[in-house]
């Protein structure tokens, strides 16, 4: 995903020398073709993540478009108070891209994992979260960022190679974008754990559950209307996301749909559990011991509606 998106950030880069983007000490194999033609928008602060936040905030005082780039952990959990105080309260136009959503770097261990960011980030003010599955939800997630006068941040994980989603030039922020169609069932799914869902969704056809694959790039704003107008066609909704039960789209799902009266609806969420959190191993196997492999998906589905 991030070659997508920063071939996208060289595109608008060349009409705007207002962008900055700055790293620490990461993205190398993708980053050296924009340093190349921008070197004087382009600034790598070393190992200092902190520090990049700062210097980010105050180029961005000065009416710069920044782009501050590094994994989720470094990039959210180790600068969240600046992030917070400076960037959020202050409604600055710093635009935070994440690589590594869920087990991307499983092998890793937790300290790489990004497990629990979407829900900390939600709680910020002011700020536009995007989670892409997709290579094509990647470049329409840039289109509106760069438009954004605000923060805003954006989860990159791998995108799948096969062409998901086809473009959609009528995307508005907020909406979901439907990758599957069914009639029995809906599932809404965030990040490119799109893959899995809509391989899951195939293996519920073949047994007589059509099911329905929505994609949500936008966390936040998340238009609440498009969800509720689920609950009139289908009366089971699940939520799959390679994230923390807690927190994610099926905490924003479930908050939409108690907050509204007379529904008849089932719902589940689910997501990574808490007693595998210490695991260590590659992505594949991470999502296999979470049931959120393709057949993992089914067969919780397949529980939860007693078939």
């Amino acid at each position: 995903m991030r070659n997508i998106f920063i071939e996208k950030l060289i595109e608008a880069s060349i009409l705007d020398s207002d962008i900055i983007l700055l790293t620490s000490d990461l993205g190398y194999n993708a980053f050296e073709p924009y340093r190349a033609k921008f070197p004087n928008q382009f600034i790598n602060v070393g190992v200092a993540e902190n520090n990049m936040v700062g210097i980010g905030s105050g180029l961005a005082l000065k009416g710069k478009k920044v782009f501050i780039y590094s994994i989720i952990p470094f990039l959210i959990f180790r600068c969240y108070e600046q992030i917070r105080n400076i960037i959020c309260y202050n409604n600055l136009n710093v635009k935070l891209v994440g690589a590594g959503g869920g087990f991307s770097y499983g092998n890793q261990g937790v300290s790489h994992n990004s497990t629990e960011d979407l829900s900390v980030v939600r709680n910020l003010p002011n700020i536009t979260m995007f989670s892409p599955g997709t290579k094509t939800e990647v470049s329409i997630a840039f289109d509106f960022m760069i438009k954004l006068k605000g923060p805003s941040f954006i989860r990159l994980g791998k995108a799948p190679e096969k062409i998901l989603l086809k473009t959609n030039s009528n995307y508005s922020i907020g909406d979901g974008v439907v990758a599957k169609d069914g009639h029995d069932i809906v599932i809404i799914c965030v990040g490119n754990i799109i893959k899995d869902v809509i391989d899951a969704a195939d293996k519920l056809d073949k047994l007589g559950i059509s099911t329905k694959v929505i994609s949500f790039l936008t966390i936040k704003p998340i238009n609440k209307d498009n969800i509720l107008k689920l609950t009139k066609t289908f009366k089971s909704i699940f939520t799959v996301e390679e994230h923390n039960k807690f927190g994610g789209i099926g905490t924003i799902v479930s908050e939409i749909l108690a907050e509204s009266t007379n529904l008849n609806i089932f719902f589940r969420r689910i997501g990574i559990n808490d007693e595998n959190i210490l695991e260590i191993g590659t992505q594949k196997y991470l999502k296999e011991i979470n049931g959120l492999s393709s057949e993992g998906i089914m067969n919780q589905i397949k529980v939860y509606l007693n078939k």
